[in-house]
């Protein structure tokens, strides 16, 4: 699959200590094990010219202290808050000076962020998705991406996760519901 450097832009989703480093609170083997596929896509995007958007999941100690339903740290416990290590993306990877990084603070990268109008104002109709969880926020991600009429591509064999079958699941619903799904080497950048 080939997509054109100018209208597209590589996604990394949470590649942070807290999820792909041994000592994070939330961190998963899987998610480690995404680090160097996701980096080669980096490398990848910033030799093509492509922009690429960083995700940070980010919490605010305080964030859930009111909620009457959604609590993140009532499901998964304390995890990447605000100004910790947990939060930043792992050193493996390189933000380059003009990547875009967006700060989230649930599931989707949309949701309440500048990320739809960052996309719009450099003309990026294509996404290339990838980094972790597989199944929840590169799958909520990807699905508001596409609600918002982005072409969002899912590449499989870039995608962190807890259990295998959390993968499959996400990239089987990501296939089936509202984007297309490819692994790193049937892309073209």
């Amino acid at each position: 699959m080939d997509y054109d450097a100018d209208s597209t832009a590589l996604v990394v989703v949470d590649m942070q200590n807290g999820f792909c480093h041994p000592d994070g609170s939330l961190y998963a083997p899987g998610s480690e094990a995404a680090i160097d596929p996701v980096g080669d896509l980096v490398d990848r995007a910033h030799d093509a010219g492509m922009p690429v958007v960083y995700t940070r999941d980010v919490h605010p100690p305080e964030q859930f202290d009111d909620a009457h339903y959604y609590d993140e740290f009532d499901r998964w416990g304390e995890h990447v808050v605000e100004d910790s290590w947990d939060a930043e993306i792992v050193d493996d990877l390189t933000v380059a000076a003009d990547d875009h990084v967006v700060v989230k603070h649930t599931y989707d990268a949309f949701y309440q962020t500048e990320l739809e109008g960052w996309l719009n104002a450099h003309g990026i109709d294509d996404l290339l998705i990838c980094g972790t969880l597989a199944n929840v926020c590169v799958f909520h991600t990807a699905g508001s991406a596409g609600v918002r009429d982005f072409k969002p591509v899912v590449i499989e064999d870039a995608l962190g996760y807890i259990e295998e079958d959390d993968r499959e699941y996400a990239v089987d619903h990501c296939a089936f519901l509202f984007g297309e799904v490819t692994t790193s080497q049937e892309l073209s950048i």
